[in-house]
C-alpha cells in the first residue's frame, strides 16, 4: 500500500486544490469590549461572520492587512484560525485555574487561555526555542496578560518544574496536513509521521504525570494522520488506566475515528473531534479531552 493509499482509505477523498480555509480572528476581551471591536472593524469596510460555538471569534473577509493596524498592535483582535481556538474550549479554562501550555509560541493559546480565565489564575507556558519564546511573550504583552509565565524548556520534562496542574494542553508538534498542503506525500515519508508519533507520545506522558487527579488533558494536533490522532490517544488510555476520554462540547467536527487501517480501537475514541477542511473551512485539526481519575 503506497503512503497516499493509506490515508484514501479514511474515505475524504479530495485535493487540497479544492479545500479553502477561511481566515478568522479572535476579539480579545481582555482590552476592550467585543462589540466594539467589531463595529470598529465593519467601519473600516471588514466583512465578519461568527465562528459557530467560539465565543468572541470570527471568519474576515478584509480590504486589507488586520496584521498592521494600530488596533491590532493594540492587541484589540488575535489572527488565529478558526480551528486552533477549538482545543482551548475543550480544555475550558476558568478563573483561579493552574495551566500548564506544553508548546506556547507564539502564544494564540496561550492567550486565549488567559482571556477564557479572565486574567485571573496562572498559566505556565513552555517552548523550547529561543526565538519562538521571545514572539510568545510579545504577544503575551500586546494582549495585555499578567497571568502567563514564559519558560524555554522542553516540554518532556514538565516535572522538572515540581508542580501540578488543574489542566494541560498539549497541541503537539505533528506533521502537517495532507489534506491542505500540496506535496505533502513527496515531502514526507510514512516513517516521518511514526516518528512524529512517538515524540507526541513522550509528550503525553510528561503532560499526565504532572497533571492532578481529577484533571483535564486536552490533546491536539492540526494533522489528521491517525498514527499521530487516534492511535496516540488509544495506546494512551490502553496504557493509563486512570485516564478517560471524555465530550469535548464541540459543535464543529466529525467524531473520532474507531476503527483503522484494519484494527478496531477503543470506542470512546468516537468522543474525540476531527475537523475536515473541506466540510468546516477551516484548518485540519484533531482534538481530544481527557480526564484522570481522582
Amino acid at each position: 500500500m503506497s503512503f497516499l493509499s493509506r490515508y484514501e482509505e479514511l474515505g475524504e477523498r479530495f485535493s487540497p486544490a479544492d479545500v479553502s480555509v477561511r481566515q478568522s480572528l479572535r476579539i480579545n476581551t481582555l482590552k476592550r469590549p467585543e462589540r466594539e471591536v467589531v463595529r470598529m472593524l465593519r467601519e473600516k469596510g471588514v466583512r465578519l461572520e461568527r465562528v459557530p460555538g467560539v465565543p468572541a471569534a470570527y471568519f474576515y473577509d478584509a480590504p486589507f492587512s488586520l496584521g498592521a493596524t494600530p488596533a491590532y498592535l493594540q492587541g484589540a483582535y488575535y489572527l488565529q484560525e478558526a480551528a486552533s481556538q477549538l482545543p482551548v474550549l475543550a480544555l475550558d479554562p476558568a478563573p483561579g485555574d493552574v495551566v500548564l501550555d506544553m508548546a506556547a509560541a507564539p502564544g494564540s493559546k496561550t492567550t486565549q487561555l488567559a482571556q477564557l480565565m479572565r486574567d485571573d489564575g496562572v498559566v505556565v507556558a513552555l517552548d523550547s526555542d529561543a526565538v519562538r519564546l521571545g514572539s510568545l511573550r510579545n504577544n503575551v504583552e500586546r494582549m495585555g496578560v499578567s497571568c502567563v509565565a514564559c519558560y524555554k524548556k522542553d516540554a518532556r520534562f514538565a516535572a522538572d518544574l515540581g508542580l501540578l496542574f488543574d489542566k494541560v494542553l498539549l497541541d503537539a508538534p505533528c506533521s502537517g496536513n495532507f489534506c491542505i498542503e500540496p506535496g505533502y506525500f513527496a515531502e514526507r515519508s510514512l516513517e516521518d509521521v511514526r516518528g512524529r508519533a512517538r515524540l507526541q507520545k513522550e509528550l503525553l506522558k510528561s503532560a499526565y504525570k504532572v497533571l492532578r487527579p481529577g484533571g483535564v488533558l486536552v490533546y491536539s494536533t492540526c494533522s489528521l494522520e491517525p498514527e499521530e490522532d487516534e492511535l496516540v490517544i488509544d495506546w494512551f488510555i490502553n496504557k493509563y488506566g486512570d485516564a478517560s476520554l471524555s465530550e469535548t462540547g464541540l459543535v464543529m467536527g466529525d467524531p473520532g475515528l474507531t476503527a483503522v487501517f484494519g484494527r478496531e480501537l477503543d470506542a470512546s475514541l468516537r468522543l474525540c473531534r476531527r475537523l475536515w477542511p473541506h466540510k468546516t473551512g477551516t484548518q485540519g485539526f484533531f482534538i481530544a479531552r481527557m480526564v484522570k481519575a481522582r
